[in-house]
């Protein structure tokens, strides 16, 4: 920094401890949404777990039943449910996710349905059909929206509109780890069933009214909005932690520049001092 005064090392300093203050605070806010976002994941579980019992219960002991849900069919349109964040300064969340689908949708006829402010920006600005912009505030969608979301795809899905539904979200790991994911949804299938299942309560012994293959069709869409919802508290958790990590690697890097312009200030400040003692002596 030769050539540079004292004050403006120091105004330099001060910028650098505003900048630091902010990503403290910003810290600070992620890792308290962050406790929040895990305290939901806990909270979602146990009724995704039923719901995934009885699934896997009605294919287990009724074999004989044929549902649209699980057939297969030719693959010539695929939907896929994308979550991401509404602002940045997350570190590498939002790219991630959005990078892996565009991979993904390469070479397919695909339609999306955003969630996000970033999500309804990449595709817009790609030009990739959406299914709905009206999820564009990730913050405000709730359960009733993840049902209300699942009921319009499983519609659209039984007309013919899709051959297969797919849901792209961050699996939170750890505050360290969190993984980009893409999940099948529909057609399901038995196995996929049975995973989602493990750890759920058996009910071998359930009598289904009026039969198995309408409460299954009943069921199917609830389950659904349960992967959903369960998907937008992991992606929310996945989020906040990559954010509190990010900024706390900024307050970090904020301390390191504050040191090595304290030192530079000190440096200068003594260098003028002694160009200083050096002229008055000169000049005696």
């Amino acid at each position: 920094m030769a050539g540079v005064s004292t004050k403006e090392i120091k105004n330099r300093i001060r910028s650098m401890e505003s900048t630091r203050q902010i990503t403290k605070a910003m810290e600070m806010v992620a890792a308290s949404k962050l406790r929040r976002a895990q305290a939901q994941i806990l909270a979602s579980r146990p009724y995704f777990q039923i719901l995934s019992s009885a699934i896997n219960d009605i294919l287990e002991n009724n074999r004989d039943f044929s549902s649209p849900y699980l057939k297969e069919r030719p693959v010539n349109k695929v939907m896929y449910i994308v979550i991401a964040g509404d602002r940045g300064l997350a570190g590498g969340y939002n790219s991630n996710i959005l990078k892996m689908v565009e991979a993904e949708l390469k070479g397919k006829d695909a339609v999306v349905l955003p969630i996000g402010k970033k999500a309804v920006e990449f595709f817009r600005s790609r030009k990739i059909p959406a299914f709905t912009e009206a999820y564009a505030e990730a913050a405000d969608v709730g359960i009733g929206d993840c049902f209300s979301i699942a009921k319009n795809l499983s519609k659209a899905y039984l007309a013919g509109e899709f051959d297969e539904i797919h849901i792209a979200y961050t699996n939170f790991v750890s505050v360290l780890s969190q993984v980009p994911a893409d999940k099948k949804l529909l057609p399901l299938s038995p196995e996929e069933a049975r995973e989602r299942a493990e750890g759920a309560p058996r009910r071998s012994d359930t009598i289904y009214e009026p039969d198995a293959e309408e409460v299954f069709a009943a069921i199917v869409p609830e389950f659904l909005g349960g992967i959903l919802y369960g998907a937008l508290c992991e992606s929310r958790a996945s989020e906040q932690a990559a954010r509190r990590t990010a900024m706390d690697a900024a307050t970090s890097n904020a301390d390191e520049m504050i040191a090595d312009l304290s030192l530079k200030f000190n440096r200068a400040r003594q260098a003028a001092i002694t160009q200083e003692i050096t002229e008055i002596v000169a000049g005696s």
